[in-house]
């Protein structure tokens, strides 16, 4: 990394924290199960389903290495939507006859949460999963239940 890269307050490098590293490896293995969607669809699966599980860690990590970013948290994000739409796109493929219904799930995706978003952000709160009591029992139910992650 030049020196451009952007450090946290102990002058550590952002890109290379662990969570971030994890949130790498997500990318490399939702890339690879795409590549190998069409023509081998088991290690397709396996690769997806580990890049999910992988999900969790990264949270995990920020936390327990007090390595949060918001660098972290948006490479998270992405990632997320990315994998999503990916694997909305082969389903598409596979499945024509239900084209629409793939292409509104992803609208719906990214829809939903750029509104999430913004609405966090309006409400001035340090992360879009900050949940409080007064909001959707669907949304605390998403951003809280570990079993719903």
């Amino acid at each position: 990394m030049g020196s451009d890269a952007p450090k946290s307050a102990s002058g550590a490098c952002i890109a290379l924290y662990v969570p971030n590293l994890i949130g790498y490896a997500r990318l490399g293995l939702t890339a690879a199960s795409f590549y190998f969607a069409f023509s081998d669809y088991r290690l397709s699966t396996i690769l997806y389903t580990a890049g999910h599980l992988l999900d969790g860690a990264d949270g995990y990590a920020a936390r327990l290495l007090n390595q949060s970013s918001t660098f972290g948290a948006v490479l998270d994000m992405v990632t997320d939507r990315v994998s999503t739409a990916g694997l909305l796109v082969i389903l598409s493929h596979l499945f024509k006859d239900q084209w629409f219904l793939f292409v509104m799930l992803l609208v719906l995706d990214i829809g939903s949460h750029w509104f999430h978003m913004y609405a966090s952000n309006m409400r001035s709160v340090k992360s879009h999963k900050a949940i409080d009591q007064t909001q959707s029992w669907f949304l605390r139910l998403y951003y809280y239940e570990r079993s719903v992650l």
